[in-house]
């Protein structure tokens, strides 16, 4: 549901490497990955974060504006593919730096064609995707990790706050 603060470290280090002028995030929930994200952002860069339950959307609202970042991150509400296909007409996103996905496990993969198809990703756009061991996303790490669009690199790591083998997967679209 959040990151947590053991793959945060890791969320930091490989948002920051990628310095990304715009973030897709899928997945909002509380709005904890949004913040943490945020902080590290360069001047002018911005958050599009996607949400599907309407009530976690107006919590994280609030956290966003106490944390002092609700100017950098736009919480978009909807299902993930939905806001995916309007991404670029009515949000005149033109491609994505970085992409931090951790909501449904099952839509990691659908998704992430999707975006392929739409052309969101250019050469270099970051993936990286929480919780791919626990629950799980097998489909995903499959199709990436056999793919030549991708460079992908994994990042072992514990299920927040426990010590159940988890971990982030990178994955560099090559175009």
């Amino acid at each position: 549901m959040n990151v947590g603060d053991e793959k945060g470290l890791i969320l930091d280090r490989v948002l920051q490497e990628a310095s990304p002028s715009l973030v897709l995030e899928l997945g909002t929930y509380c709005g904890y990955s949004a913040v943490r994200m945020a902080r590290l952002l360069k001047q002018g860069a911005q958050i599009l974060t996607v949400e599907f339950n309407r009530d976690n959307a107006d919590i994280a609202r609030q956290v966003l504006e106490f944390a002092g970042v609700k100017d950098k991150v736009q919480i978009l509400e909807g299902s993930s593919s939905e806001v995916i296909r309007q991404l670029q007409k009515k949000h005149a996103v033109d491609t994505v730096d970085f992409i931090f996905i951790d909501h449904w496990k099952d839509r990691y993969l659908p998704d992430t064609k999707l975006m392929e198809e739409l052309g969101l990703l250019r050469k270099g756009t970051v993936i990286l995707a929480d919780n791919v061991i626990f629950p799980g996303a097998p489909d995903f790490l499959q199709y990436v990790r056999s793919s030549p669009k991708y460079d992908c690199t994994y990042y072992p790591s514990h299920l927040e706050y426990l010590d159940a083998e988890d971990g982030l997967e990178k994955a560099v679209y090559k175009g």
